[in-house]
């Protein structure tokens, strides 16, 4: 089983990689986890992907782009599921 998650902060999916049952499973290739930075994917010079809310308003949220162009790079089988957590998202 392969999982590819898009994040901003790669290095927090290090520390559970290598322990309990997820290390096992992938110490015998039965499950791999795979990270994108999608920051890697900004088109402006610092690297940005949040930006102010449309209408105003506290927070940040996360620009289409990056994100879009992340998801296109990934190369996937025809079966795959895409989930995308969203607030505005039906919940599990």
């Amino acid at each position: 089983m392969r999982f590819t998650v898009l994040t901003l902060f790669p290095e927090m999916f290090d520390s559970f990689k290598g322990t309990s049952m997820i290390g096992r499973a992938i110490a015998e290739k039965r499950l791999e986890i795979e990270t994108v930075n999608f920051r890697e994917f900004a088109n402006n010079k610092h690297k940005q992907v949040d930006d102010a809310p449309f209408g105003g308003g506290a927070g940040m949220v996360i620009q289409a782009q990056p994100l879009a162009s992340a998801l296109e790079s990934l190369t996937l089988k025809p079966d795959a599921r895409v989930i995308y957590m969203t607030p505005k998202g039906r919940g599990f």
